[in-house]
């Protein structure tokens, strides 16, 4: 994160994703093959973010799509996992897994308490909308990737919703526009 901060563990609710620069967070059918052909990750930005989320909070289509608790950061965190679901009775059981039916705000509050004063990862667009449409998320965390998939799963998805105004963390002027340049790879 060579442009702003260090990630803290503040015990704050973070909505945090890898995005594309058209604004998806996975590719059709919720593929995630695209974040492993020609993106680098930032330097110590994983090792940050294992250092500071004491839960993660996903939805049931998520881990439907991938089932491993040991694949949060590549496997180099571990810690309680919730996965808010309206059928928990037929979710994929996992060590370290709970699966939720309940409010979101609940889902929050109970994995806030699991996080021990550490960060609750948001991994979920749908969650992640629910939370920011009720004021529940305290961060959102974006890693722009240097790719555009054109379809998939978006970040934010609300037909109708109201607009959220951000600003950004660390800026100067917070509510300055973010340039980025990019070229398009010629094969």
């Amino acid at each position: 994160m060579s442009d702003i901060a260090a990630q803290t563990a503040d015990g704050k609710v973070l909505w945090h994703f890898t995005m594309s620069l058209d604004g998806f967070v996975a590719g059709p059918d919720d593929d995630m093959d695209w974040m492993m052909t020609g993106i680098s990750p930032q330097p110590g930005l994983i090792e940050q973010y294992v250092a500071t989320t004491g839960a993660v909070l996903g939805g049931r289509r998520g881990w439907d799509s991938f089932p491993d608790p040991n694949a949060v950061y590549g496997g180099a965190w571990t810690g309680p996992i919730f996965v808010l679901t309206h059928h928990p009775e037929d979710a994929k059981p996992a060590d370290g897994v709970t699966f939720l039916d309940c409010d979101v705000a609940e889902a929050v509050r109970i994995a806030l308490a699991a996080a021990g004063g550490a960060n609750v990862e948001v991994l979920s667009p749908t969650i992640g909308a629910q939370l920011l449409e009720r004021d529940l998320i305290d961060e959102i965390d974006l890693h722009i990737a240097p790719v555009l998939l054109g379809q998939g799963v978006r970040l934010l998805d609300l037909p109708g919703a109201r607009p959220h105004y951000l600003h950004r963390v660390g800026a100067g002027d917070p509510t300055a526009e973010l340039s980025v340049r990019y070229r398009p790879v010629r094969a």
